[in-house]
């Protein structure tokens, strides 16, 4: 099944070129969304409302499993696309093989880089490479009181992923 959502990195570019073109502010959000919760959601809403298009980028498989351990992630990258894909909110989902999102902020220079309030904007590993170009961070979402990890946690006991 085809998402017009979901996009290579190269077609990615091009439509980031056609909503720069079309005045669009561009707003970009990363992460696992390993299980989506309600976290994930009201960050990604958070995100939508600075305003313009949404970018979700997505870490691969191998990547998660790099920062997160073995066992992780529970669903495939592919899949992971799909269902953020799938939410009102979101204009473009991308996956990406990197740890962090260093190299498609500088690909693409979103104007924004939402991030998730376990993070403050002095914090935000990437920031050096919004940065860069002018571009600004910004905190949204609502208090990280939900995690993948916890609820896996919650539901399978101690010593789980």
């Amino acid at each position: 099944m085809e998402n017009e959502k979901i996009l290579e990195r190269s077609q990615l570019r091009e439509r980031v070129e056609q909503w720069r073109r079309a005045e669009e502010r561009i707003v970009l959000a990363n992460g696992n969304f390993d299980l989506l919760h309600v976290g994930h959601v009201r960050y990604l809403r958070g995100a939508k409302e600075l305003g313009g298009k949404l970018i979700v980028a997505i870490n691969s498989d191998e990547s998660v499993r790099a920062l997160k351990g073995e066992g992780r992630p529970i669903m495939p990258a592919e899949e992971r696309a799909e269902i953020i894909a799938a939410l009102a909110d979101v204009d473009a989902v991308v996956i990406f093989a990197e740890l962090d999102v260093r190299a498609l902020i500088r690909e693409i220079r979103p104007d924004i880089q939402a991030k998730g309030t376990d993070y403050t904007a002095e914090s935000v590993p990437e920031r050096d490479a919004v940065a860069e170009y002018g571009g600004r961070v910004e905190i949204v979402g609502d208090a990280k009181d939900h995690s993948t990890s916890a609820i896996i946690r919650s539901r399978l006991g101690p010593g789980q992923p």
